[in-house]
């Protein structure tokens, strides 16, 4: 009898501790399922080509890349590998934004499926084309300078100071052969009608103006 009391508290500690072990597992198994209550996991990769970019396109740099999770609910960067991961995401329809500088991502439409547990599935935005693999390339290199345009002579002589130089050039050359043909006397007269005509002056004007 005494045997059997001693040993009824061991046993009892026993079961108390194998329940305790058994809810731990249970927990643990359950934050393991893809389908848990915290949520899922969407993980991807940037690809960025640095043999693609051309002009001034800026040298590749996964690390400086920023990926945003629905306009900024969460935010996190790419790795140096270009991978990243966003965890505890519920199952619903999600938007990722890429912010790199020197290129231009699409938009990716990221649905998690809460019938089927798991499964994600990913499509760009911009021409809707869905992807196998959550790999994220730019569509196209952004430039920050305006390019300079070449020299043109065509754009010189169209300026305002072009035509007037052409229209200075001109009448060097145009004035003396018209000068030719006109009569000296008529010149002779034209000189003597400018001597004699006053010069009007600027108060005669409005005086004029005002009658």
């Amino acid at each position: 009898m005494t045997s059997a009391a001693t040993m009824s508290p061991f046993r009892g500690a026993l079961l108390v501790l194998a329940v305790i072990v058994a809810a731990c597992l249970g927990a643990a198994a359950a934050a393991d399922q893809p389908g848990s209550a915290e949520g899922y996991t969407i993980a991807g990769r940037i690809k960025i080509d640095a043999a693609s970019a051309k002009g001034f396109g800026l040298p590749a740099k996964t690390s400086n890349t920023k990926v945003i999770l629905n306009g900024g609910q969460k935010v996190t960067f790419a790795r140096p590998d270009g991978y990243f991961a966003f965890h505890n995401v519920p199952a619903r329809t999600h938007l990722i934004e890429v912010s790199s500088l020197g290129y231009f991502f699409s938009p990716v439409r990221v649905d998690i499926s809460a019938r089927n547990p798991g499964h994600i599935q990913a499509a760009l935005t911009e021409n809707r084309r869905v992807l196998n693999e959550l790999v994220l390339e730019p569509l196209k290199a952004e430039q920050y300078y305006e390019v300079r345009e070449p020299f043109n002579i065509m754009s010189l002589l169209k300026s305002p100071m072009g035509l007037m130089v052409g229209f200075m050039v001109l009448m060097v050359f145009v004035m003396p052969k018209m000068m030719e043909n006109i009569d000296p006397e008529e010149i002779k007269q034209a000189q003597e009608q400018m001597r004699n005509s006053p010069v009007p002056s600027f108060s005669g004007l409005l005086a004029r103006a005002n009658s």
